[in-house]
């Protein structure tokens, strides 16, 4: 995954990022497993995801409570485990050898209290609810946005959240590094405010979001009546809330359009600023958020803040109060009483992505202890699940991936010497980043109760937020890292210039020390492969390597790059007949590219470590594959998926990732040494021959 302040956004590599290891005396029969699960009825150079995913597909349902399931969904679940036992822990330990130890352990009692959640109903948020009744014009709605974004989680951070904004009440607004001097952070704005999942649920005439809008509408308005409201009332409102969000989304810069950091790169003064939204007070929104002085603001999208003026300017007080209100249940509604987060997971679970049944407590409650005290919780993950031997051997990996790419830099026939020696120079000072971060953050100033869940939440994002907006004007902390240990994921940041592997994504069946070569790079190797391919992708190729936006690239190789990508984007653009839908190359273009390249790079890597140890792609394991069969089988069962309907659209319309099937069928097909290892020949559906597409 792209991991940028410029708007490719948290969208990981493992964008169905699901997860169980398997236990260290079965992992060393992984090979061997995979190689069964292959299904020899079906003839690999016709669909080789099929061939390797169909036997697991078959054995693999989805379960009542997901919207996909994949080949690292165990590992997700075995991550929540450690994570539980090590908060169920924390929460008897008397007394507590350390305060992280504590905080963890009041926070994991606090959130599994499903009867004091009950008893402490809307808690502080009720408080919230009146104030805001209670706004006599639209000149406070600055200060009760402000007050949105100090009690929301992830309701800030600059361009860090997707392809569509921030889901932040009304707008974006954070720190972000800035484009043209990568080691300070500036304040950014950026378009948001809305509660469906992307611009397209608004805007498209497609039946079925048509329909989506129309439950989305329905949702809003049950939520307001659980929150107290008449169901005339409710309907007005949610009426209104929905015509805010409808005007917003439309004033929103495309996906697409997004990818393009020059596009986002619109420095602006707060006297311009406040001239383009006379309407909004900026001064009372910065004061109560907490905000520093910043020298200037970067506005993503300048015509989202000119629709933001005509909006509060043209709709009621009664229509803004209507929208506060939904963002203040909204933004909380996962941790709010049991009949709150049924009717959130009615409309978000199952409408959006066709799950059948909410998540257990236990499993929402690790989740929300990773998101509001995740280093304190990575600590204890880290010692148990990454040894420094395995963290050792994936740095070697990620070495070995770096050089391949150096050597295959100077082989490329269609690069000047001038843009080559460029990008050779960006790559050797790429910083890498293996398993967790050098130092763990002190989150000993939230406050954590052993018997308010809520207000443990509210403590969390409001020290986060604050944390994050004390950014503003100052050098970037080149060492924090922008995820938790634990997480199931992999980036490059390209203003960091920088690729990050958390310890999570370093488990089976990604990754095993016990395994031979061919798997690991396979897998684990492809991931290496893939961020470092996007820093040269057709965003990450726009930095250099001190991550300032700066064009280093002839216009000649410019040219012959685009003919290259431009190749990879008709590729995988198609329609979807199954899904009733069309996928957008140009969307998906920078993780394609480096689906692409990634596999090639780990390939090309798995060859040269083979070779320091006298060994070949050509030799035959016990389970009777070769060495690059087993590369590329384990690359594929990497990524089988079982999708539902529902969720294979929303990743169509929001996932900057193509679904799992294109990824590794589009890439396996342009690459021949795939079709050497399976003997596929010339016209076979996975041989593109002189129509495949290689950049890297």
């Amino acid at each position: 995954m792209q991991r940028s302040l410029f708007g490719a956004g948290l969208c990981g590599l493992l964008a169905l990022c699901p997860g169980t290891p398997a236990d260290a005396g079965d992992s060393v029969e992984l090979s061997r497993f995979m190689s069964n699960l292959a299904d020899p009825t079906l003839d690999p150079c016709t669909d080789f995801y099929q061939y390797a995913c169909a036997r697991w597909l078959g054995q693999n349902p989805i379960p009542a409570d997901q919207g996909f399931w994949t080949t690292t969904s165990n590992l997700k679940l075995w991550n929540q485990t450690v994570l539980r036992e090590t908060l169920e822990r924390a929460s008897r330990l008397e007394p507590s050898p350390s305060p992280a130890m504590r905080q963890i352990g009041d926070y994991w009692t606090a959130c599994m209290d499903e009867a004091g959640v009950e008893r402490a109903g809307l808690g502080a948020l009720a408080a919230d609810l009146r104030r805001i009744d209670g706004l006599r014009s639209k000149a406070a709605l600055a200060a009760e946005v402000a007050r949105l974004h100090l009690s929301a989680p992830n309701s800030t951070g600059g361009f860090n959240k997707n392809d569509t904004g921030t889901p932040a009440a009304l707008f974006g607004f954070g720190p972000t590094q800035d484009f043209a001097d990568s080691t300070l952070l500036v304040a950014a704005i950026d378009q948001g405010g809305l509660g469906l999942p992307g611009r397209d649920y608004y805007v498209s005439e497609d039946p079925r979001l048509q329909e989506q809008r129309a439950r989305y509408q329905e949702h809003v308005r049950e939520m307001f009546i659980l929150a107290g409201a008449s169901p005339e009332g409710a309907a007005r409102d949610a009426d209104a809330v929905l015509g805010i969000e409808t005007a917003l989304a439309r004033a929103s810069m495309d996906a697409v359009a997004r990818r393009d950091p020059k596009k986002l790169d619109n420095v602006r003064t707060l006297v311009q600023v406040r001239a383009a939204t006379p309407s909004f007070n900026w001064a009372a929104y910065l004061k109560a958020v907490g905000a520093p002085a910043a020298r200037h603001y970067i506005v993503a999208t300048p015509g989202f803040l000119d629709a933001v003026e005509r909006l509060i300017q043209r709709e009621s007080l009664s229509h803004w109060k209507a929208y506060l209100r939904w963002w203040a249940l909204h933004g909380r509604a996962e941790v709010l009483p049991k009949a709150f987060v049924d009717e959130n997971f009615s409309f978000y679970g199952r409408v959006l992505s066709g799950a059948r049944e909410l998540r257990p407590r236990w499993r929402r409650c690790v989740a929300y202890a990773d998101r509001d005290l995740g280093e304190a919780l990575g600590q204890a993950y880290v010692s148990r699940a990454l040894p420094r031997s395995s963290k050792e051997q994936v740095e070697a990996m990620v070495e070995t991936i770096e050089q391949t790419l150096d050597a295959q830099l100077g082989r490329l026939d269609w690069m000047s010497p001038e843009t080559r020696a460029a990008a050779r120079a960006k790559l050797r000072t790429l910083e890498n980043k293996v398993g967790y971060p050098a130092r763990f953050r002190d989150s000993s100033q939230i406050k954590v109760s052993r018997t308010d869940f809520l207000g443990n939440v509210a403590q969390a994002t409001g020290f986060e937020v604050r944390r994050q907006l004390a950014k503003i004007g100052r050098p970037v902390d080149r060492a924090e890292w922008s995820q938790t240990p634990p997480t199931i994921n992999a980036y490059c940041d390209a203003q960091l210039n920088s690729v990050n592997f958390s310890a999570g994504i370093l488990q089976p069946p990604l990754f095993d020390p016990s395994l031979d070569l061919s798997v690991n790079y396979g897998a684990i190797g492809v991931v290496i492969g893939h961020e470092v391919i996007h820093g040269f992708d057709d965003q990450g190729r726009k930095f250099d390597g001190l991550g300032n936006l700066r064009d280093w690239w002839t216009a000649e190789d410019a040219r012959r790059y685009d003919e290259r990508v431009d190749c990879i984007a008709r590729q995988y653009t198609r329609e979807l007949p199954w899904l009733g839908i069309k996928t957008n190359g140009r969307f998906t273009l920078g993780e394609d590219t480096a689906d692409n390249g990634g596999v090639h790079i780990a390939f090309l890597a798995l060859q040269s470590a083979l070779r320091k140890e006298g060994r070949s792609l050509d030799d035959v394991g016990a389970d009777g594959l070769t060495a690059r069969q087993r590369f590329f089988l384990s690359f594929a069962f990497s990524w089988c998926s079982a999708d539902r309907p529902e969720a294979a659209r929303r990743h169509v319309l929001t996932n900057p990732h193509s679904l799992p099937r294109f990824r590794v069928n589009n890439s396996l097909a342009n690459f021949p040494a795939f079709q050497e290892s399976f003997a596929c020949k010339a016209g076979s559906p996975m041989s593109r021959g002189a129509d495949a597409c290689q950049v890297w």
